[in-house]
C-alpha cells in the first residue's frame, strides 16, 4: 500500500516509516523539516502542496503523525496551532476523500484528556482511570485544544463521506526531559510512568502498524495507547493514598533494584491510562511495561526506553541552524 506518512522526520516517524516499509508498504514522508524518511519537505496546512502529493504519489492511505506539540507552544502563535493541527488534518482528509482511500491514521494525544481538575490531582474516588470514556474533554491549552478540535473533523469526515479513521491517542513516549516536572527526573520517572501513562515510541510506532490495517473493519473509533498497567479500577483509592505499597505488593523486587540504582517509586499516581480497549480491537498490545523495567535493572542490562536529555525536534533543530548562518 502507498502511505502517505505526515511527520516523517519526527521522533515517531524515524521509527514508524521503516516498519511501515518493512511490512510490505511503500511510504512518501512529508514534514516541515529534512529527514532521511522524507521525501517531501513542506507543511500540511498548504492544501496545494497536499493534493499534489497525493497525485504524484498515488496515495491509498494517509497516517497523520505530524503536529505542533506541547512544547511548541512557547514558539508559537496560536494561530500556528489551528494552521497546522485542525487545517492541516482537514485538509489531509479531504484529500484522502477525493483520491478515494479507504483508511485514515490520525495520531492523537492524551494530553487532550487532561483537565485542569485532571492536572491538580486525583478525583474524590482516588485516581482518575482515563479511559476512551472519560469525559468530559476540556483540554487545558491550544495544543489540547486543536487535537481534540482534528479528532472531531476525522469523526465528522467519517460520518459524511464514510472514510475509515482511527484516533490513536498516544501516552507519553518522548525521549527528552519533562518541560514540567523536576523530582524524580530522567530514567527514574520515565520508568515510573510505565507504570501507567508511558509507551516506548517502538510500541506506538507497531499500534499504527495494527491500526492501518484493522482501520477498514473498524470504520471509526479511538484508542488509548499506553503499556498496560499493572492495576484496576477497584486500586484507583490507593494509588491516590499510597501507590508505593501497592507497586511493592505487586512487585516484590521493585524497591531493592530502585534504592541500587537511587530511584524512588512514586509515592501517589493520580491518573491511569487503560490500553485495553486498543487490545480488543486492534489486537495490540505494548510489548514493554514496567516489569521489562525491572528485568532490566536487575540483569543490569540495557533500560528499554529511549532517553535522551538533548533530544529537540528536527524543526527546532533547522531553526537554530539557520539563525547561526
Amino acid at each position: 500500500m502507498r502511505v502517505l506518512l505526515t511527520g516523517s522526520s519526527g521522533w515517531l516517524g524515524r521509527y514508524l516509516a521503516p516498519m511501515l516499509r518493512a511490512a510490505g508498504h511503500e511510504v512518501t514522508g512529508l514534514d516541515v523539516a529534512p529527514g532521511p524518511d522524507t521525501q517531501i519537505v513542506g507543511s500540511v496546512a498548504d492544501r496545494a502542496l497536499v493534493d499534489r502529493t497525493m497525485a504524484d504519489h498515488g496515495i491509498e492511505a494517509i497516517i497523520h503523525s505530524g503536529a505542533l506539540h506541547k512544547p511548541d507552544i512557547a514558539r508559537y502563535p496560536r494561530q500556528a496551532f489551528v494552521d497546522v493541527n485542525v487545517t492541516g488534518t482537514l485538509n489531509l482528509l479531504e484529500a484522502a476523500v477525493a483520491a478515494g482511500n479507504d483508511r485514515f491514521l490520525f495520531t492523537s494525544t492524551t494530553s487532550l484528556m487532561i483537565r485542569a481538575d485532571v492536572r491538580a490531582g486525583a478525583g474524590e474516588a482516588g485516581a482518575w482511570w482515563m479511559d476512551e470514556n472519560f469525559g468530559p474533554l476540556e483540554p487545558r491549552n491550544i495544543y489540547g485544544i486543536t487535537k481534540l478540535a482534528a479528532e472531531q473533523l476525522c469523526r465528522l469526515v467519517h460520518r459524511e463521506q464514510g472514510l475509515a479513521t482511527l484516533i490513536l491517542r498516544t501516552g507519553r513516549f518522548f525521549p527528552e526531559e519533562d518541560d514540567t516536572l523536576t523530582a524524580p527526573h530522567g530514567l527514574n520517572l520515565k520508568a515510573n510512568e510505565l507504570l501507567h501513562r508511558r509507551l516506548t515510541v517502538e510500541d506506538a510506532a507497531a499500534a499504527h502498524i495494527a491500526a492501518l490495517e484493522q482501520a477498514p473493519a473498524i470504520g471509526c473509533d479511538s484508542f488509548i495507547l499506553s503499556a498496560p498497567p499493572p492495576f484496576t479500577r477497584d486500586d484507583a483509592a490507593e494509588l491516590a493514598r499510597d501507590a508505593r505499597a501497592l507497586i511493592e505488593r505487586r512487585f516484590p523486587k521493585a524497591a531493592a533494584l530502585y534504592a541500587a540504582r537511587g530511584w524512588v517509586l512514586p509515592d501517589r499516581i493520580n491518573r491511569v491510562y487503560d490500553p485495553s480497549h486498543a487490545e480488543a480491537r486492534l489486537g495490540w498490545r505494548a510489548r514493554t511495561d514496567f516489569a521489562a523495567v525491572l528485568d532490566a535493572l536487575e540483569k543490569n542490562a540495557p533500560l528499554p526506553f529511549a532517553h535522551d536529555p538533548a533530544y529537540t525536534s528536527p524543526i527546532v533543530r533547522q531553526e537554530r541552524a539557520s539563525c547561526m548562518n
